[in-house]
Protein backbone atom coordinates (compact mmCIF):
# COMPACT_ATOMS: atom_id res chain seq x y z
CA UNK A 1 0.00 0.00 0.00
CA UNK A 2 1.48 3.55 -0.71
CA UNK A 3 1.91 6.35 1.48
CA UNK A 4 -1.03 7.95 -0.15
CA UNK A 5 -3.43 5.07 0.16
CA UNK A 6 -2.16 5.42 3.87
CA UNK A 7 -2.70 8.75 4.20
CA UNK A 8 -6.15 8.02 2.75
CA UNK A 9 -7.27 5.75 4.33
CA UNK A 10 -7.07 3.45 1.40
CA UNK A 11 -7.49 0.21 0.27
CA UNK A 12 -10.99 0.02 -1.16
CA UNK A 13 -10.35 -1.01 -4.80
CA UNK A 14 -10.57 0.22 -7.63
CA UNK A 15 -15.01 0.35 -7.05
CA UNK A 16 -14.03 2.04 -3.21
CA UNK A 17 -15.39 5.72 -2.81
CA UNK A 18 -12.33 8.49 -2.56
CA UNK A 19 -11.82 10.42 0.78
CA UNK A 20 -13.95 14.01 0.42
CA UNK A 21 -11.71 16.65 0.20
CA UNK A 22 -12.37 17.16 3.86
CA UNK A 23 -11.41 14.09 5.06
CA UNK A 24 -7.72 14.27 2.78
CA UNK A 25 -7.41 17.91 4.16
CA UNK A 26 -7.63 16.53 7.99
CA UNK A 27 -5.44 13.24 6.74
CA UNK A 28 -2.65 16.23 5.56
CA UNK A 29 -2.61 17.73 8.59
CA UNK A 30 -1.96 14.77 11.03
CA UNK A 31 1.13 13.92 8.90
CA UNK A 32 2.52 17.33 8.89
CA UNK A 33 2.10 17.25 12.87
CA UNK A 34 3.67 14.26 13.05
CA UNK A 35 6.86 14.95 10.41
CA UNK A 36 7.11 18.13 12.50
CA UNK A 37 7.30 15.97 15.57
CA UNK A 38 9.89 13.69 14.17
CA UNK A 39 11.89 17.03 12.94
CA UNK A 40 11.87 18.10 16.48
CA UNK A 41 13.05 15.02 17.69
CA UNK A 42 15.86 14.83 15.23
CA UNK A 43 17.17 18.29 15.94
CA UNK A 44 17.51 17.06 19.53
CA UNK A 45 19.58 13.40 18.37
CA UNK A 46 21.66 16.03 16.15
CA UNK A 47 22.46 18.18 19.29
CA UNK A 48 23.30 14.94 21.48
CA UNK A 49 25.49 13.26 18.70
CA UNK A 50 27.41 16.56 18.17
CA UNK A 51 28.23 16.83 22.33
CA UNK A 52 29.16 13.25 22.42
CA UNK A 53 31.67 13.84 19.06
CA UNK A 54 33.34 16.78 21.08
CA UNK A 55 33.26 15.05 24.15
CA UNK A 56 35.53 12.36 23.11
CA UNK A 57 37.43 14.44 20.21
CA UNK A 58 40.44 13.81 22.04
CA UNK A 59 39.69 11.12 24.44
CA UNK A 60 38.05 7.97 22.85
CA UNK A 61 37.95 8.87 18.81
CA UNK A 62 36.34 5.96 17.52
CA UNK A 63 33.43 6.85 19.62
CA UNK A 64 33.53 10.37 18.26
CA UNK A 65 33.63 9.01 15.12
CA UNK A 66 30.49 6.73 15.85
CA UNK A 67 28.68 10.28 17.06
CA UNK A 68 29.59 11.97 14.31
CA UNK A 69 28.04 8.70 11.66
CA UNK A 70 24.97 8.88 13.29
CA UNK A 71 24.65 12.69 13.53
CA UNK A 72 24.99 13.03 9.71
CA UNK A 73 21.86 9.94 9.56
CA UNK A 74 20.24 12.40 11.18
CA UNK A 75 20.62 15.12 9.15
CA UNK A 76 20.15 13.19 6.20
CA UNK A 77 16.72 11.87 7.62
CA UNK A 78 15.87 15.65 8.72
CA UNK A 79 16.35 16.76 4.84
CA UNK A 80 14.11 14.24 4.03
CA UNK A 81 11.79 15.58 6.27
CA UNK A 82 12.21 18.89 4.95
CA UNK A 83 11.12 18.27 1.41
CA UNK A 84 8.21 15.83 2.29
CA UNK A 85 6.48 18.64 4.44
CA UNK A 86 7.10 21.34 1.89
CA UNK A 87 5.30 18.53 -0.99
CA UNK A 88 2.42 17.58 2.16
CA UNK A 89 1.53 21.68 2.52
CA UNK A 90 1.74 22.09 -1.28
CA UNK A 91 -0.65 19.26 -1.89
CA UNK A 92 -2.80 20.73 1.55
CA UNK A 93 -3.15 24.08 0.15
CA UNK A 94 -4.11 22.72 -3.33
CA UNK A 95 -6.71 20.62 -1.48
CA UNK A 96 -8.28 23.06 0.40
CA UNK A 97 -8.56 25.83 -2.78
CA UNK A 98 -10.06 23.14 -4.37
CA UNK A 99 -12.77 22.74 -1.47
CA UNK A 100 -13.21 26.65 -1.15
CA UNK A 101 -13.92 26.69 -4.89
CA UNK A 102 -16.07 23.37 -4.80
CA UNK A 103 -18.21 25.23 -2.26
CA UNK A 104 -18.01 28.82 -3.90
CA UNK A 105 -19.52 26.62 -7.24
CA UNK A 106 -22.13 24.60 -5.35
CA UNK A 107 -23.24 27.66 -3.61
CA UNK A 108 -23.78 29.65 -6.93
CA UNK A 109 -25.46 26.71 -8.37
CA UNK A 110 -27.68 26.43 -5.87
CA UNK A 111 -28.66 29.87 -5.94
CA UNK A 112 -28.99 30.08 -9.68
CA UNK A 113 -31.39 27.28 -9.43
CA UNK A 114 -33.32 29.34 -6.22
CA UNK A 115 -33.52 32.13 -9.33
CA UNK A 116 -34.82 29.92 -12.07
CA UNK A 117 -37.52 28.75 -9.26
CA UNK A 118 -38.50 32.30 -8.54
CA UNK A 119 -38.52 32.70 -12.47
CA UNK A 120 -40.30 29.63 -13.54
CA UNK A 121 -43.68 31.30 -12.90
CA UNK A 122 -42.83 34.68 -14.09
CA UNK A 123 -44.24 35.49 -18.27
CA UNK A 124 -42.31 38.60 -19.46
CA UNK A 125 -45.11 39.70 -21.17
CA UNK A 126 -47.54 39.55 -18.15
CA UNK A 127 -44.64 41.92 -16.59
CA UNK A 128 -45.05 44.44 -18.81
CA UNK A 129 -48.74 44.06 -18.57
CA UNK A 130 -48.73 44.38 -14.92
CA UNK A 131 -45.96 47.83 -15.50
CA UNK A 132 -48.23 49.04 -17.53
CA UNK A 133 -51.14 48.98 -15.33
CA UNK A 134 -49.46 50.48 -12.67
CA UNK A 135 -48.02 53.18 -14.86
CA UNK A 136 -52.13 53.81 -15.56
CA UNK A 137 -53.22 53.83 -12.21
CA UNK A 138 -50.32 56.12 -10.95
CA UNK A 139 -51.74 58.81 -14.03
CA UNK A 140 -54.96 58.30 -13.01
CA UNK A 141 -53.93 58.69 -9.45
CA UNK A 142 -51.88 61.88 -10.24
CA UNK A 143 -55.10 63.49 -12.31
CA UNK A 144 -57.60 63.00 -9.53
CA UNK A 145 -54.99 64.84 -7.18
CA UNK A 146 -54.78 67.64 -9.24
CA UNK A 147 -59.00 67.73 -9.52
CA UNK A 148 -59.24 67.29 -6.19
CA UNK A 149 -56.64 70.35 -5.48
CA UNK A 150 -58.47 72.57 -7.98
CA UNK A 151 -60.85 74.98 -6.08
CA UNK A 152 -64.58 75.17 -6.44
CA UNK A 153 -66.90 77.83 -6.95
CA UNK A 154 -69.99 76.17 -7.50
CA UNK A 155 -70.55 78.06 -10.20
CA UNK A 156 -69.92 81.46 -9.44
CA UNK A 157 -67.30 82.00 -12.66
CA UNK A 158 -65.52 85.33 -12.04
CA UNK A 159 -62.95 86.81 -14.85
CA UNK A 160 -59.32 87.15 -12.62
CA UNK A 161 -58.16 90.02 -14.74
CA UNK A 162 -61.78 92.14 -14.08
CA UNK A 163 -61.18 91.68 -9.94
CA UNK A 164 -57.53 93.04 -10.71
CA UNK A 165 -58.46 95.75 -12.70
CA UNK A 166 -60.95 96.79 -9.81
CA UNK A 167 -58.61 96.17 -6.93
CA UNK A 168 -56.43 98.43 -9.00
CA UNK A 169 -58.98 101.18 -8.85
CA UNK A 170 -59.36 100.81 -5.00
CA UNK A 171 -55.48 101.38 -4.71
CA UNK A 172 -55.44 104.73 -6.41
CA UNK A 173 -58.44 105.47 -4.81
CA UNK A 174 -57.52 105.30 -1.46
CA UNK A 175 -54.00 106.89 -2.73
CA UNK A 176 -55.44 109.91 -3.88
CA UNK A 177 -57.27 110.11 -0.68
CA UNK A 178 -54.00 109.95 1.63
CA UNK A 179 -52.82 112.67 -0.72
CA UNK A 180 -55.61 115.16 0.43
CA UNK A 181 -55.61 114.92 3.59
CA UNK A 182 -51.28 115.83 3.59
CA UNK A 183 -51.56 118.58 1.56
CA UNK A 184 -54.95 120.05 2.54
CA UNK A 185 -57.69 121.15 0.44
CA UNK A 186 -56.81 122.19 -2.72
CA UNK A 187 -59.61 124.96 -3.04
CA UNK A 188 -59.44 127.51 -0.15
CA UNK A 189 -61.16 130.42 -0.16
CA UNK A 190 -59.42 133.62 -0.26
CA UNK A 191 -60.32 136.70 1.77
CA UNK A 192 -62.03 139.56 0.06
CA UNK A 193 -60.10 142.70 -0.47
CA UNK A 194 -61.57 145.48 1.74
CA UNK A 195 -63.23 148.20 -0.33
CA UNK A 196 -63.05 150.97 2.26
CA UNK A 197 -59.99 153.54 3.10
CA UNK A 198 -57.43 153.16 5.64
CA UNK A 199 -58.42 154.64 8.98
CA UNK A 200 -57.21 158.14 9.55
CA UNK A 201 -54.11 158.84 11.96
CA UNK A 202 -55.40 158.12 15.52
CA UNK A 203 -56.02 161.46 17.26
CA UNK A 204 -53.68 160.30 20.42
CA UNK A 205 -50.34 159.81 18.45
CA UNK A 206 -51.74 163.79 16.47
CA UNK A 207 -51.99 165.33 20.15
CA UNK A 208 -48.67 163.99 21.18
CA UNK A 209 -47.39 165.60 18.17
CA UNK A 210 -48.31 169.00 19.13
CA UNK A 211 -47.14 168.47 23.35
CA UNK A 212 -44.16 167.73 21.85
CA UNK A 213 -43.76 171.29 19.55
CA UNK A 214 -45.09 172.92 22.19
CA UNK A 215 -42.28 171.47 24.76
CA UNK A 216 -39.75 172.71 21.99
CA UNK A 217 -41.59 176.43 21.45
CA UNK A 218 -41.05 177.37 25.56
CA UNK A 219 -37.18 175.35 25.47
CA UNK A 220 -36.16 177.98 22.56
CA UNK A 221 -38.38 181.10 24.90
CA UNK A 222 -36.20 180.03 27.84
CA UNK A 223 -32.49 180.55 26.23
Amino acid sequence: MSLFAKIFGGGGGKGGKGPSPQEAIQKLRETEEMLTKKQEFLEKKIEQELQIAKKNGTKNKRAALQALKRKKRYEKQLTQIDGTLSTIEFQREALENANTNTEVLKNMGFAAKAMKSAHENMDIDKVDDLMQDITEQQELAQEISDAISKPVGFGEEFDEDELLAELDELEQEELDKNLLEIGGPENVPLPNVPSTSLPSRPAKKEEEEDDMEDLQRWAMEAM
